[in-house]
């Protein structure tokens, strides 16, 4: 494809390479140096969009103070808000009930928070196809979640996985789905007819092909299952945007956007409409997904 896109879910904090390392390397206090590394990936690329899905070590909230050094336009939820015990302290702090859920959305917006970024469900089992880890939050959980957060202003991005958190998330009116594996037709109808944005991060699925860390056969089953949804969403008329979990494993910082616009030419065909359509993703993530007043 010939437009360069923008990054539209990526982790600064994270590396690509080791997450125990990257976290340890953030712990005691911001590593600006490998901050400022990451953030050059992103400028030699000519990539000026960047919108991070946070962190709990304040790295997202200094890449935002230094991204304009770099010509990137960058928007951050500061840290993710995730249910006591459940999947989301990798990126972000918990809540118990929904008062302490409305004080962690006052401390985002205290923070410079762009947009709110919350959990509900866990994330693929890589050894084996269909699971998801942890069970996903309750449908009126994730309503009242997304409804605070609306009332104070901010656009919602959803962690979200599998048919039931899908559905739930869409009932709600996330503003974005992030990486949404494993609906099925009448979940993709349900995205199509909503006004959410579906990222669907297919680089955490497609470059672990190959790379033995999980068993191949599972990983390719997974990655067949994406293509799927991918080719399905582009025919209901779905809103998809490109983002690649930039961080992630084997999804390095400025390469991994390539990677994702790629991967999913590859499924759809590189062709101007395939083009067309991400970059429509793109703008709508561009238009909600800023801090208002």
């Amino acid at each position: 494809m010939e437009q360069i896109f923008g990054e539209c879910h990526a982790h600064l904090f994270m590396d690509g390479i080791d997450y125990r390392a990257a976290k340890a390397r953030h712990f005691a206090g911001v590593d600006e140096e490998n901050l400022r590394l990451q953030l050059r990936e992103y400028q030699k690329r000519g990539i000026t969009f960047v919108r991070d899905g946070g962190d709990a070590c304040n790295v997202s909230r200094r890449a935002k103070e230094l991204a304009e050094e770099y010509g990137i336009d960058y928007r951050s939820p500061i840290f993710a808000i995730h249910l006591e015990h459940r999947y989301g302290s990798i990126v972000g702090f918990p809540f118990s009930n929904m008062k302490e859920y409305h004080a962690r959305v006052l401390q985002a917006k205290k923070a410079g928070a762009d947009f709110i970024k919350i959990m509900t469900t866990g994330i693929l089992d890589f050894h084996h196809f269909g699971v998801i880890t942890g069970t996903p939050l309750r449908e009126e959980t994730v309503r009242e979640m997304v409804h605070i957060a609306h009332e104070e202003g901010f656009a919602v991005m959803s962690h979200t996985n599998g048919i039931q958190g899908v559905q739930a998330a869409l009932a709600a009116g996330v503003d974005s789905l992030e990486h949404g594996n494993y609906m099925d037709d009448e979940t993709i109808r349900m995205l199509s007819r909503s006004g959410t944005v579906w990222v669907p991060t297919v680089s955490t699925v497609y470059n672990l092909l190959g790379d033995g860390r999980f068993p191949e056969e599972e990983v390719q089953k997974i990655a067949a299952h994406v293509a799927a949804n991918v080719r399905r969403a582009y025919e209901l008329g779905a809103c998809v945007a490109p983002g690649s979990d930039a961080g992630a494993y084997r999804v390095l910082h400025g390469q991994g956007i390539m990677d994702e616009v790629e991967t999913i030419a590859g499924i759809l065909g590189d062709r101007p409409e395939t083009e067309r359509w991400l970059k429509a993703g793109e703008n709508r993530i561009q238009e909600r997904f800023k801090r208002r007043g």
